[in-house]
């Protein structure tokens, strides 16, 4: 892709919430990041689209929307979520996003009934700047359904609502953990989800088992609270689960990667077990 092509893309005006279409140059600024998503597009294993986009100083960013479609099992398609790099100094998620969409050209077996919406720079800015918060200087995942105006937010919330997902997960990295965790919200099933994603991910990095994780109550990595803000669906109803899914960033980078793979192939198992189960019922 070019490095300044103009395309029409929908702008958020910082500060205003109000959305424009404009001509505007995109900034690919996150090669790094984004090349090996384009690259799988390329080969058919994902398609693009994209949120929109937004104005940061003198830059144009925009957020975009990967898909991987698994085949169809006859039953009604289960669409999922997937974020990554909410905080801009977490791009492991973002890693190992790229490497779900590899398996499931090894594995399609895995990802049939499944639609992943799959969403890895979800702060560019920070990202660039290599920062937890974005340039504006705001901690993203506490302005979420907040009627936040930071066009990030803005973008991410209206693509949720569009959506209507039967899940969510957000993939984090935590440099305060020596291990695994996870926080559960929404769906009452999240919490059955969440513990088999634990154990396997286990086979890469350790469980933070204390019982106090990032000042909240944890029982076998388990966080039934939370931060209020945080990416979610907010009040939309049906309500899908919601599973934010930590590694520990001083951990090494691939075990993290791994951890977070083996974590969701894990829910999409659990989740395809007991959606047969409801059926039979």
């Amino acid at each position: 892709m070019s490095q300044s092509n103009s395309q029409k893309r929908l702008v958020v005006l910082p500060g205003g919430g109000a959305s424009v279409t404009e001509q505007r140059p995109i900034r690919h600024y996150c090669e790094k990041v984004l090349r090996p998503f384009w690259d799988a597009v390329e080969t058919g294993a994902l398609e693009s689209g994209s949120l929109g986009g937004f104005v940061a100083g003198a830059g144009a960013y925009e957020i975009h929307r990967f898909t991987l479609r698994g085949e169809t099992d006859g039953n009604t398609t289960v669409r999922l979520g997937v974020f990554a790099t909410i905080h801009g100094d977490e791009p492991q998620g973002a890693s190992a996003l790229i490497e779900l969409a590899q398996l499931s050209r090894r594995q399609p077996e895995i990802f049939r009934g499944y639609e992943l919406q799959l969403y890895p720079l979800c702060n560019p800015t920070g990202y660039e700047d290599g920062t937890r918060h974005s340039r504006r200087g705001e901690d993203l995942n506490r302005h979420f359904w907040r009627e936040s105006q930071e066009p990030e937010v803005v973008l991410l919330e209206r693509e949720i609502a569009a959506q209507k997902f039967h899940g969510i997960i957000s993939l984090h990295a935590d440099d305060t953990s020596d291990g695994v965790y996870g926080f559960v919200r929404g769906a009452t099933i999240s919490q059955e989800l969440l513990r088999p994603a634990l154990m396997a991910a286990s086979r890469h990095l350790t469980v933070n088992e204390a019982p106090v994780i990032d000042g909240f109550r944890a029982h076998e990595g388990v966080i039934v609270e939370g931060y209020d803000g945080i990416l979610s669906a907010g009040h939309i109803e049906p309500r899908p689960f919601e599973i934010v899914f930590e590694t520990p960033a001083g951990g090494a980078v691939d075990r993290q990667i791994q951890a977070s793979v083996a974590a969701l192939t894990a829910i999409l198992h659990r989740y395809r077990a007991m959606l047969s189960v409801a059926n039979d019922i």
